[in-house]
């Protein structure tokens, strides 16, 4: 674009014609909207005369649609669009992005459709601003579930096109700069917003300037004294160091130019907030933080980095173990620097960080680097693949969670900017969250790996899945054909990739089971009606389509799924299956049903259940009683949870059956469970150094395998031990109680069943 072409744009943006004339000078506030764009119109030298024609449309029409509005400022409305426009400008975001921020209030405040933007503007930059708009327009429960489903929207939005979240946070950027105008009540909130957020994304995406400035902002508005207060003391201690800093300038200057290497020096302080972060952290006074200051060198070749800290290193003692190579093992935002601590004079300490200029464009401007680096060098494809990774894995979480709060939970735990470093045994770098584990790694090389992780070498020695990776370590997963992920995994696992990988696979396979449940009830309830079978849908298909409207499930897994999770009664919608069948003429078989409703207790109609073990997601065996094969038990579809199976002399049990007798069904044991099963048991014994290793051998010859175990010391001389073992069956258990019973120290034995909720 040529200058006199931006200059028309300017002209023509400050008075469009006799009206407009009018009309900016009977109001100023209207010119000094119009000026703002007219400067905004000067960064745009970057864009073709088509493309600047484009933004300058789409800022009249922002205009027109947010004409009247005012700011908390007082000023006009659009200033706050130009302003976030400017940011994107200075980014270099291509003329789409300008425009998607110029309107991207007007489908929220303005009443102005999607489909009028994508009439005007076209659908790129339709679904931009639509990518951008809140859901004011949407109920939710609480606060929180709305904030968490504005927020998902963003963020998948963003996964498919970076620059909406670019253009969002110029946008709260823009509204924090202004912060000071609105009412000091929605400080807290907007700011807290800020830095627990949005801070935390422009630094996972590399956008180093606009997250200094964000935790800046959030600070000043979140604690306003302490603040002012520490920028005070920040000056008070600028004016006494700038006389060391100049030297220090001098002199590395100096060192550079006798090596005959050009580089450019610049010298940066440490923002307010990180300031307080480490005195907050370390319980430091201002007094006690001696590095304040820092200076980057830029440096023509990455050769040259290295070279420069040999001469930093020669000029200036190093601080040990502050030096850090991000240039070898990038960070997981795509920063590269090398950086090291010196004591330089006065003793002070200097932080410097030492980069290319490539490397400098990504560390301020991170996933924004692809458009200043092309805007800048014409290519930069590289930088383009900053933050993609990411961005990739938000789409897949949102593939597996579908509740907003579920989903916010799982990004928020991939926003923190700790991380560590470790290598596939090929040699491959992976960055990871801090606190990250075995199983984490895993997930993060490919859910298929994870889905079927067995074990683990870390530095080639086995480690327990639950291990946490420290940088440096080499991981290698061992997998297995038929292993499935282990919903133990979810109380340790750190990323949110393989939170939302083992959820689903969780949530697919209760699924998978609760049809099947839910199948074998609902039959064996039309058993007990007088109907020998289930219909099936191809030969019934008119049946399902009025039972599914009854019951108001879109289809009949859904409508099985609900039974088997205990959300539906069997034998209520058998007996509408009966009348369904009874109005085309088909009536039960008086014989089955003489012989089904009297084989079995009143109580317990609706049919019976075998159990083997093998059922995992949709039965669950009471840990108020923990039954074994060859106890007698009873099973309660309990709402959402699917069959939970008690002891029958459980006392919880006991009052469910009284409370809720409908939802009891019969079940029975399988003549060879495929697992072995829990029981608890209690073991008084004389208490005395050693008795805690003499049980515990004990069970283990007994092969119990012990799950738990606490001590109760009541009196001093006796103690109860009270253990929760793996066990085959109830003849597995007389027999452990049996031998304990046979010790010299046991007092007592006996098992427990009947513990109350």
């Amino acid at each position: 674009m040529g200058e006199g072409s931006k200059l028309q744009l300017a002209d023509d943006v400050a008075v469009q014609d006799a009206p407009a004339r009018a009309a900016v000078a009977a109001d100023p506030a209207l010119g000094a909207a119009a000026a703002q764009f007219a400067t905004l119109a000067q960064k745009l030298h970057y864009l073709d005369e088509a493309a600047s024609e484009r933004v300058r449309q789409a800022y009249h029409y922002a205009d027109q649609a947010h004409l009247g509005q005012l700011r908390n400022s007082g000023e006009p409305y659009i200033t706050h669009p130009i302003a976030v426009a400017s940011l994107c400008a200075d980014w270099k975001l291509d003329a789409e992005a300008l425009m998607a921020a110029l309107l991207h209030d007007a489908l929220e405040d303005c009443g102005v459709s999607k489909a009028d933007l994508i009439e005007r503007f076209g659908a790129p930059v339709a679904d931009l601003v639509d990518g951008l708009t809140k859901l004011d327009k949407l109920q939710f429960n609480t606060r929180e579930e709305g904030q968490a489903e504005s927020f998902r929207k963003m963020l998948l939005a963003m996964a498919r096109d970076v620059r909406v979240i670019l253009i969002k946070l110029a946008d709260r950027t823009h509204n924090m700069r202004t912060l000071g105008s609105a009412p000091r009540s929605k400080w807290h909130r907007i700011a807290s917003e800020t830095l627990e957020i949005y801070a935390p994304i422009a630094h996972r995406l590399g956008l180093n300037q606009t997250y200094r400035e964000l935790q800046d902002l959030s600070f000043r508005h979140l604690h306003p004294w302490r603040y002012e207060t520490l920028a005070k003391a920040v000056a008070r201690s600028r004016g006494r160091r700038r006389e060391a800093v100049q030297k220090v300038q001098a002199e590395v200057e100096a060192a550079f130019a006798r090596q005959g290497m050009p580089v450019r020096l610049s010298s940066r302080e440490k923002t307010l907030y990180g300031i307080y972060q480490r005195m907050q952290g370390r319980h430091l006074s201002f007094a006690q933080v001696v590095d304040l200051s820092g200076f980057r060198v830029v440096v023509p070749t990455i050769t040259d980095c290295y070279t420069a800290i040999g001469v930093l290193h020669q000029l200036y003692k190093p601080v040990p173990g502050k030096f850090t190579d991000h240039i070898a093992i990038a960070k997981a935002n795509g920063y590269q620097s090398l950086h090291t601590t010196l004591v330089g004079p006065a003793s002070l300490n200097i932080e410097f960080q030492v980069r290319t200029e490539e490397m400098h464009i990504v560390a301020e401007a991170g996933v924004a680097a692809h458009w200043l680096y092309k805007a800048q060098h014409k290519g930069g494809a590289e930088a383009q693949k900053l933050g993609t990774r990411w961005l990739q894995s938000l789409l897949d979480i949102q593939n597996e969670t579908h509740d907003a709060t579920e989903f916010w939970e799982h990004v928020k735990v991939d926003l923190f900017p700790d991380a560590v470093y470790v290598f596939t045994p090929r040699g491959q770098i992976m960055a990871l969250p801090s606190g990250t584990t075995v199983v984490d790694f895993a997930y993060a090389i490919h859910s298929d790996v994870g889905d079927h992780t067995v074990a683990a070498r870390v530095n080639h020695e086995q480690v327990p899945l639950r291990t946490v990776l420290k940088t440096g370590d080499v991981v290698e997963i061992m997998t297995a054909p038929e292993a499935e992920p282990n919903p133990a995994w979810l109380g340790f696992v750190k990323s949110g990739r393989a939170r939302s990988k083992i959820r689903l696979y969780l949530k697919t396979l209760a699924q998978k089971e609760s049809v099947g449940l839910g199948e074998k009830l609902l039959a064996q309830a039309l058993r007990a009606e007088g109907v020998q079978q289930l219909p099936t849908e191809q030969e019934h298909a008119a049946l399902w389509e009025k039972l599914l409207r009854f019951t108001g499930h879109r289809t009949r897994d859904e409508l099985l799924t609900d039974i088997g999770l205990g959300k539906r009664v069997a034998r209520i919608v058998a007996r509408r299956i009966v009348a369904l069948l009874s109005e085309g003429g088909l009536r039960p078989d008086v014989l089955l049903l003489t012989r089904e409703r009297y084989s079995a207790e009143d109580s317990l109609s609706q049919g019976g259940v075998l159990l083997d073990g093998s059922e995992r997601a949709t039965v669950h065996y009471a840990r108020c009683c923990h039954p074994v094969p060859g106890d007698p038990v009873v099973g309660y579809l309990e709402r959402g949870e699917g069959l939970v199976v008690h002891h029958a002399q459980c006392e919880v049990a006991r009052e469910l059956q009284r409370k809720d007798g409908e939802r009891f069904l019969s079940v029975d044991w399988a003549d060879e469970p495929t697992r072995n099963f829990e029981a608890a048991i209690t073991v008084t014994v004389n208490n005395h150094k050693g008795v805690l290793a003499r049980v515990a051998t004990e069970l283990a010859s007994c092969e119990a395998d012990i799950v738990h175990m606490d001590m109760d010391d009541a009196t001093g001389t006796t103690a109860d031990l009270r253990f929760t073992v793996a066990v085959r069956n109830l003849a597995h258990v007389e027999s452990i109680l049996r031998s304990l019973r046979r010790m010299n120290v046991v007092l007592k034995v006996e098992r427990v069943f009947s513990v109350s909720a």
